[in-house]
C-alpha cells in the first residue's frame, strides 16, 4: 500500500452499483451530511456513479429523490433490440441533466469524482475522471444484455460492475481513509423470476458475477457499510426507491454513530470543529 503521506485525499467514499437499489446511497450520503462528514473525493459504479456525480455537483439528497420519485423504467430508456442490448439509454442521460443543467464535464464538479466502467473490447476495468461526463456515466450504467454498450472514442464500454462493482480499487491509493458502501448483495433465487427468458437468465448471471468481485473490493476499504436488506429489492423496480433510501440512511447513520462513539476523532479532519458530535437527525422530508 502507498504510504499515507503520499496520498492526496484524507477521506474517500466508494459507492457500489445496484440499479434501483442504488438509492440507498442517497440515504447513506444524507447520513454523512447530517453528521457533517464531507469526503474529499468520491467514486461510483453504475447506479453509484449517478449518485456520486449528483452529489459532487451539489444536488441535495432530497432533490435526487424527487428526480426519480415519479419515474418509470420506460421513461429512462427506449426499447431497441439492435445494438447489443434490449434498450437504448439516451433518455436516462437527458433525465439526469435536468438537475445539473450547468454540469457537462468532470471539471464542473465540486469535488474529484471517479467513475468505474468496463472496457468490453479489451476486457479491462476503466476509470473516467475527466472530460465529458454524461456519456461516461451512461457507460458505467450499461448492464450487459439489458442496455446497449456505450461507444467512447471507438471503444465499447459496459457496466463497471462486470469487473469491480465497488470502485474501491480506484480510490485505495488516493485516500488515507476509504469507506465502501455495498447496496448490491446477492438476491435470493426466490426474489428472481424463474422464467427462462434471456433477460432473467442474464440478470441472474449478472448477480452471481457481482458476488464474485465484491468481497475483494470491499476488503480494500478501511470501513465497510454493507446493506444486506437490499437483497429483497429488485434491480429495476423504481416503485420502492423511497424505502430503499430510508434503509440506506438508517443503516449508515447507525454505522457512523457507532464508529464515532468508539473513536471520536475518526473523521475529525472532515468535520467542522464546532459541530456537535452527534447532531440531532434532520426531519426526513416527505418524498413520496
Amino acid at each position: 500500500m502507498t504510504d499515507v503521506t503520499s496520498k492526496p485525499y484524507k477521506l474517500g467514499i466508494a459507492l457500489s452499483g445496484g440499479g434501483a437499489k442504488g438509492f440507498a446511497h442517497v440515504g447513506a450520503l444524507r447520513a454523512f451530511e447530517e453528521l457533517g462528514i464531507k469526503p474529499d473525493c468520491i467514486a461510483g459504479v453504475s447506479a453509484g456513479s449517478v449518485v456520486a456525480v449528483m452529489y459532487a455537483a451539489g444536488v441535495p439528497c432530497h432533490e435526487m429523490m424527487k428526480l426519480f420519485s415519479r419515474v418509470k423504467f420506460r421513461d429512462l430508456c427506449q426499447f431497441s433490440i439492435r445494438g447489443g442490448g434490449f434498450f437504448k439509454i439516451e433518455r436516462f442521460k437527458k433525465h439526469i441533466k435536468k438537475v445539473m443543467p450547468k454540469v457537462n464535464t468532470f471539471e464542473d464538479l465540486n469535488i474529484p469524482t471517479f467513475i468505474g466502467a468496463t472496457d468490453l473490447d479489451h476486457g479491462t476495468a476503466k476509470v473516467f475522471d475527466s472530460g465529458p461526463l454524461y456519456e461516461r456515466m451512461a457507460a458505467s450504467c450499461s448492464v450487459p444484455i439489458v442496455f446497449h454498450p456505450v461507444v467512447i472514442d471507438g471503444v465499447r464500454y459496459v457496466d463497471g460492475g462486470v469487473m469491480h462493482n465497488v470502485p474501491s480499487w480506484i480510490l485505495r491509493d488516493k485516500c488515507e481513509q476509504l469507506i465502501g458502501i455495498n447496496c448490491s448483495p446477492l438476491p435470493s433465487a426466490s426474489s428472481r423470476s424463474k422464467k427462462n427468458s434471456i433477460l432473467e437468465v442474464g440478470l441472474r448471471t449478472y448477480d452471481l458475477m457481482l458476488k464474485g468481485n465484491v468481497k475483494d473490493d470491499m476488503d480494500l476499504c478501511d470501513y465497510q457499510i454493507e446493506l444486506p436488506e437490499m437483497s429483497s429489492y429488485k434491480t429495476f423496480d423504481l416503485k420502492e426507491i423511497n424505502n430503499v433510501y430510508l434503509r440506506g440512511y438508517t443503516a449508515t447513520r447507525r454505522f457512523l454513530q457507532e464508529l464515532m462513539e468508539r473513536n471520536p476523532e475518526v473523521f475529525a479532519a472532515n468535520r467542522p470543529k464546532d459541530l456537535p458530535h452527534f447532531p440531532t437527525p434532520y426531519p426526513i422530508e416527505d418524498i413520496q
